[in-house]
């Protein structure tokens, strides 16, 4: 109950910070709008790493998703988090960028921390872990994918996935128990 409460209260911090954020920006403040743009970056560059699956590209995708973002900040009502909003533009970005190619891979695997405090032992059996979880990500189907990745990698809620893909919140939890059971048979398989 206290966390909800404190999830409640951050929440309602975080919108009234980006909404003042985004009143200055369209009253010509472009330090409000680099503001909104450093609370948001590492989140939208994590996202063009799991499309593109390198720094340049993902680097290019980043200034594209905010020089949307900055044009059609106006569009911008409200209605959800201004990071849902923003993740929403570079989600759609990104699938247009790669439709052709349909190549998103998660980034799952970098969640997978290797402490330097681990044994060798522990070090190596953590590598193949990660490695493990990445093969079988990368052979989900990519809508799966994108729904598991953003729930458990981005820790994002299931109605702004929503808000973000456009898939209807019981399809995205669907997904996400579709995803889990196959990772769930495939880690099997390598462990037997």
């Amino acid at each position: 109950m206290a966390n909800e409460l404190l999830n409640g209260i951050e929440r309602t911090v975080i919108e009234k910070r980006d909404s003042l954020l985004v009143k200055s920006t369209l009253k010509g403040d472009k330090n409000a709008f680099a503001r909104l743009m450093s609370f948001n970056k590492q989140r939208i560059f994590a996202l063009g790493m799991s499309f593109f699956r390198n720094t340049s590209d993902a680097d290019d995708f980043v200034q594209d998703v905010f020089i949307k973002a900055y044009t059609h900040l106006s569009s911008f009502k409200g209605n959800s988090l201004f990071s849902t909003w923003l993740m929403r533009i570079a989600y759609n970005t990104a699938i247009n960028s790669v439709n052709r190619r349909k190549e998103y891979l998660p980034l799952s695997d970098e969640e997978i921390i290797i402490s330097p405090d681990c044994s060798p032992e522990e070090h190596h059996i953590r590598e193949v872990t990660r490695d493990a979880v990445r093969d079988a990500m990368a052979d989900l189907p990519e809508k799966y994918a994108v729904c598991l990745d953003m729930y458990f990698s981005y820790d994002i809620p299931y109605q702004e996935i929503c808000e973000i893909t456009g898939f209807p919140v019981n399809t995205i939890k669907s997904h996400i128990f579709r995803a889990k059971k196959i990772l769930r048979k495939k880690l099997e398989e390598i462990v037997k």
